[in-house]
């Protein structure tokens, strides 16, 4: 910002120093909003930067294998989302959207298909999605689980399986 020059008057040479001082203040002014503003815009990329979501990642918590649905909240929920939608928390931070999980049977010309979807889940079937980075292979992560007890890990497959057939459209 620029301000008028003060001039120097040989009568008045204190109005020459109030004149000084007033342009002086408004440049003062003119830099600290200059600063105020860039400050501002910093804090804003800074939230915009802390918002976007990151997948956590850790070890898979012990469910019972009992249960479809109490493994399909532990395991799947986070990214398929609670009802199997594709629509869960950390959904938006992965790199392909997970599949809507109510649509399988209608994808299948109305039939769930079990014995595909149980492969899908082991990781025994060539399903991109399954097996990357983003998406793991459960058999693994259930053997582990079930310390290696391969009947425990049938039926755990087993079990979200049916859970996953349970949300299908009808």
């Amino acid at each position: 910002m620029e301000c008028s020059r003060p001039v120097l008057d040989r009568h008045s040479p204190r109005r020459y120093q109030l004149q000084w001082k007033e342009c002086r203040k408004e440049k003062l002014m003119a830099s600290r909003q200059k600063l105020l503003l860039l400050l501002m815009a910093l804090s804003f990329a800074v939230a915009v930067f802390a918002q976007q979501s990151t997948v956590k990642k850790g070890p898979a918590p012990y469910t019972t294998a009992s249960s479809g649905k109490e493994m399909y909240k532990a395991y799947c929920a986070s990214c398929h989302g609670p009802d199997g939608k594709g629509n869960g928390p950390a959904a938006s931070a992965l790199k392909t959207p997970p599949a809507d999980l109510t649509q399988i049977a209608s994808k299948n010309g109305g039939k769930f298909p079990q014995s595909h979807i149980y492969e899908v889940i082991r990781g025994e079937a060539n399903t991109p999605a399954h097996g990357s980075a983003e998406m793991p292979v459960w058999g693994p992560v259930f053997r582990s689980i079930s310390g290696g007890h391969q009947a425990e890990v049938q039926l755990r497959i087993n079990n979200l399986t049916n859970y996953v057939e349970s949300l299908q459209k009808k």
